[in-house]
């Protein structure tokens, strides 16, 4: 039997257009080691490791006629110099440099012959260090507690844990009659199946509705939230296809003194960090900002159950929250932002992944395009900004053993999207990137350096 793609990986293969490529990424940078760097080191670890993530030796193929999802099969072709790069800045590289190389690296798209990721190796970076930058794209990543090629080269040591160095050969790819004759066997032991995913979706949207519908403030105030359009904002811009890239290095530290001085979650206060740095973004911009000015973000968060643990994957759902960047008061934000996360939390008001897939994965094969893209557009509607954060580990890791100092997301755009903000804690530390589009948001740097001065404001209201 094929490898299928699913209904979700195969949508954002057809979200994907120059603008907006559908690639995940990650930039970590590394202390040299005492032995000194090597970048051959970084690449003998992801050759061993490969067998770990069996996908990353795989490519896409088409079903010819489109009678069914793609399909991975292994690269005959498979070239590890081809994926894992060496790149280098002018010694001593500053970070403003390393940014600029992320941006112009995630500004590119993968080779859709080829499979689906690259890494970068990096050195001459100022003080002794060197950076890793990935790319991988969304197709390839299947839930967040997916495996991505950066988090195989890690270790909890500065000794390389023992890897299987297993001879790999690839299973030879099924023609193009055998593609077609398996999608047609698939269809006949289940005839329903394009019923039911149309079906399923339909579903998905309803089941949607009716929980927007049950939201905290009854229906009047649902119906509201859901029907109206994001508030208009720079955020929301005709992207192009170059990015930048910022960054915002805090403590976690910070957000749980917040947090245990005024209740709520670190989320909260992450939200209401970020709540505070837009406001000030809009004014350095001469934006008009009132009482009631806010941006609305997509909040995607786990929800796994108790009975979930075992699984290794992760349930996420979507919150759209109006941050209330109109409130000077930095206490009073992250009051706002509380009460407005525990509602949706006691109402059930977010938007289910299975939902998120109906919007461009509800269709057959061949009218996915069509759905994607139709998802894609309506963004730009229904929210201004992605803030999506994911916790990592409070303990040092290490790479070739060397130890990793700081690891920044990367999370691609929407069409309409100036600006996705990622972040992740690791390490006591909780570090932000902002992937950006080039032109309409040529400041993003100066909107990194406000969401560290964001969360020292919250700071100071700590007794």
């Amino acid at each position: 039997m094929v490898d299928r793609l699913s209904a979700l990986d195969t949508s954002f293969l057809y979200l994907e257009e120059p603008t907006t490529p559908m690639h995940v990424g990650g930039l970590a940078v590394f202390q040299s080691p005492p032995s000194g760097f090597d970048s051959g080191r970084v690449v003998e670890l992801v050759e061993q490791r490969l067998g770990l993530v069996p996908r990353y030796r795989q490519i896409v193929r088409s079903v010819p006629g489109h009678l069914a999802n793609p399909v991975w099969v292994d690269d005959p072709d498979f070239d590890i110099d081809f994926h894992v790069r060496r790149s280098g800045l002018p010694k001593p590289g500053s970070d403003a440099q390393l940014l600029e190389l992320v941006a112009r690296l995630m500004s590119r798209p993968l080779d859709r012959h080829r499979p689906l990721w690259e890494l970068y190796v990096v050195d001459g970076l100022s003080d002794d260090r060197f950076a890793v930058i990935s790319k991988t794209h969304h197709a390839m990543v299947d839930g967040i507690g997916a495996l991505d090629i950066g988090q195989v080269i890690l270790d909890v040591t500065p000794v390389p844990r023992e890897s299987s160095t297993e001879a790999w050969a690839p299973v030879p790819e099924p023609n193009s009659v055998q593609l077609i004759t398996d999608a047609v066997g698939e269809y006949l032991q289940r005839p329903s199946t394009v019923v039911d995913s149309v079906r399923g979706g339909i579903a998905d949207f309803k089941h949607t509705a009716n929980r927007v519908i049950d939201a905290v403030g009854g229906l009047a105030a649902a119906a509201r939230m859901a029907a109206r359009q994001a508030p208009d904002s720079p955020l929301n811009a005709v992207i192009g296809a170059q990015r930048r890239f910022g960054i915002a290095r805090t403590s976690l530290d910070d957000y749980k003194h917040v947090r245990k001085a005024h209740g709520g979650t670190v989320n909260d206060v992450v939200l209401a960090t970020v709540a505070g740095a837009l406001r000030e973004w809009l004014l350095y911009r001469g934006e008009p900002v009132i009482a009631s000015t806010s941006v609305r973000a997509m909040v995607p968060v786990s929800v796994r159950t108790a009975d979930q643990t075992a699984s290794p994957g992760n349930e996420v759902s979507s919150y759209f929250v109006d941050l209330p960047v109109g409130e000077p008061n930095p206490r009073m934000r992250l009051s706002r932002v509380t009460y407005a996360m525990q509602g949706h939390k006691e109402a059930g008001q977010s938007i289910g992944a299975t939902a998120l897939v109906a919007l461009s994965g509800f269709a057959p094969p061949t009218l996915h395009a069509l759905g994607a893209r139709a998802a894609s557009s309506l963004s730009r509607r229904l929210f201004n900004v992605v803030v999506t954060n994911v916790p990592g580990p409070q303990f040092p890791l290490y790479g070739a053993g060397a130890r990793m100092l700081e690891v920044f997301p990367v999370v691609p755009l929407a069409k309409g999207q100036g600006v996705s903000i990622g972040l992740t804690s690791y390490d006591g530390g909780v570090y932000y990137g902002l992937n950006a589009d080039r032109d309409s948001m040529s400041d993003v740097d100066i909107l990194a350096d406000l969401i560290e001065q964001s969360l020292a404001e919250l700071l100071d209201t700590v007794p």
